[in-house]
């Protein structure tokens, strides 16, 4: 069986820029680098793929991973030195920017960072940023598609927000009006009546909240 690895690539908009929550590893190899949170996959502890990223999250960040979605699986003989043969499986969650992470074991620190800055001259632990690129593309697709993860954007909130947010993931700008005709055709959010937030000198903006999903 090769060495299988479960890597959780946290993604945040901070600062109006898309940013990933990286660890600084506490051991070898690599140690000291930054990279992404992981673990190995424990058969006699993980009922599931899913469920073994939410064990790592929790035992790495201390706490479990809202909306964590698969996006890739990434194999080769060249990826670890501690295998001959390592694969990782990448699970992507899109959070708020008040996530309550604290290092866990084996991270000596945890740090946001942007996205557009991982290919500088202090490079990832691994490929890592190759996964991170993998989870950024898929949840591109998402925000495209205005598939937006239960739990990402706080609520209620304004089509302005959901609109710059949405930006700041997809790294480029939105047309107002398609955005907002998009957003009533597919009735994914509920006007609140009554409710408006000020929006400075503009005039107040209706609030609203996600639909809910319908019971199964």
């Amino acid at each position: 069986m090769p060495f299988v690895r479960v890597e959780l690539v946290a993604l945040c908009v901070i600062e109006d820029r898309l940013q990933v929550l990286l660890s600084q590893r506490e051991e070898e190899p690599y140690k000291g680098k930054w990279g992404l949170p992981g673990g190995v996959l424990r058969i006699d502890l993980d009922g599931s793929l899913e469920a073994a990223a939410q064990r790592v999250a929790q035992e790495r960040l201390n706490m479990r991973l809202p909306n964590l979605g698969q996006v890739a699986a990434v194999g080769g003989a060249d990826r670890d030195p501690r295998a001959p043969w390592a694969m990782s499986v990448v699970f992507r969650s899109l959070v708020q920017a008040d996530l309550e992470a604290t290092p866990g074991k084996r991270v000596q620190a945890l740090n946001w960072r942007p996205v557009s800055e991982l290919f500088s001259d202090n490079p990832l632990a691994f490929d890592h940023a190759d996964l991170v690129q993998h989870a950024v593309r898929a949840v591109q697709r998402e925000i495209a598609e205005m598939r937006f993860p239960m739990g990402w954007v706080p609520e209620p909130f304004t089509y302005g927000e959901l609109q710059a947010l949405s930006e700041a993931v997809l790294g480029t700008s939105l047309d107002k009006v398609t955005f907002r005709r998009r957003m009533d055709a597919a009735g994914m959010a509920l006007p609140l009546e009554g409710q408006m937030r000020a929006a400075g000198a503009h005039r107040p903006a209706q609030l609203y909240r996600f639909t809910p999903e319908p019971a199964l």
